[in-house]
């Protein structure tokens, strides 16, 4: 069975088919959009799992690197330190020069430690801005304005 197309000015027009009666009800459109949000949601959450996942491995990397850096650092202390001494013990005694050394080192620890210590009493780790907007959301849940 073939349909013949009409032609109106040498251009053949094909009507579309009539549409169907509309069966779906209300219940099904909401439950069409509750499935379609929900996996929304799945896969915002699974891209956000991706994404967390790389940086982190990469903030992991770095991590990695700062440390090793951190552990040089403390081989150039070292040595520098040994340096020092030996450099003092051509005009004092070994043993003083040792005791000098490790007495800067201790004032120099002594300031790092209390200025830290300083620092470390203002840190606030509860997060303000963010309890405030959940309270914020909670408060509009419960009363929805237009």
């Amino acid at each position: 069975m073939t349909t013949r197309v009409p032609e109106h000015d040498g251009v053949a027009y094909r009507t579309p088919p009539p549409a169907a009666p509309q069966d779906t009800s209300i219940g099904d459109l909401i439950s069409d959009i509750s499935t379609d949000l929900s996996q929304l949601v799945r896969d915002e959450i699974e891209l956000a799992k991706a994404e967390i996942k790389e940086e982190t491995t990469k903030a992991g990397k770095a991590m990695g690197m700062l440390g090793g850096a951190g552990y040089a650092g403390h081989l150039v202390l070292l040595l520098g330190s040994f340096t020092v001494i030996f450099a003092l013990g051509n005009v004092m005694d070994i043993a003083w020069a040792a005791l000098i050394v490790t007495a800067v080192w201790a004032v120099v620890g002594a300031v790092l430690y209390t200025t830290g210590r300083k620092r470390l009493r203002t840190v606030n780790l509860k997060p303000e801005q963010t309890m405030e907007t959940l309270k914020e959301d909670a408060r509009w849940a419960r009363h929805p304005r237009s």
